[in-house]
């Protein structure tokens, strides 16, 4: 391998930390629910990235390749004996205001397909039949599945917000 071919990779690993480790670390931190394992999954798709070194088509590709890695590796974590039989020892926190805390907290209720759509059509600004390629399901699904989770959101929603 030459120098320079040495010098891209690392620049295209670079910008591809750059441009999808924060959307990564809010998926992954939708699915562990604590930011130290939601760091070690978005690490884990970097480096799959990196050993497998799939060709794109455009920064979409990309971007959706590198969120269903990130997916896949969540489910198979939360799989494991180990996972499941332990508990986190303390929680780091996004920068949230009180509204959008209220959100995400009721977003997290929400179960896990349900939480991936809204998070990826709300906060990804995915179109539905982008989250339908990205998680390997028919648009008709991804509608459906969107018009659940808002109707399960809207009521617990509502009584926060009707508070004020």
């Amino acid at each position: 391998m030459t120098e320079s071919l040495r010098t891209t990779d690392s620049n295209f690993i670079m910008e591809a930390i750059e441009k999808y480790s924060d959307t990564l670390i809010r998926i992954s931190y939708s699915y562990m629910r604590n930011m130290s394992d939601a760091e070690d999954m978005t690490q884990d798709a970097f480096l799959q990235l990196i050993k497998k070194k799939p060709s794109f088509e455009n920064d979409l590709h990309e971007k959706a390749w590198l969120i269903r890695v990130t997916i896949n590796l969540c489910k198979n974590r939360l799989k494991t004996a180990w996972f499941r039989k332990t508990l986190p020892l303390g929680e780091a926190r996004f920068d949230f205001t009180e509204k959008e805390s209220e959100v995400m907290s009721a977003v997290f209720e929400l179960p896990t397909k349900y939480r991936n759509i809204i998070h990826l059509f709300y906060f990804e600004e995915y179109r539905i039949s982008e989250i339908a390629t990205i998680l390997g399901q028919k648009e008709s699904t991804i509608g459906s599945q969107l018009h659940r989770a808002r109707k399960m959101l809207k009521p617990k929603l509502k009584e926060d917000f009707d508070d004020e």
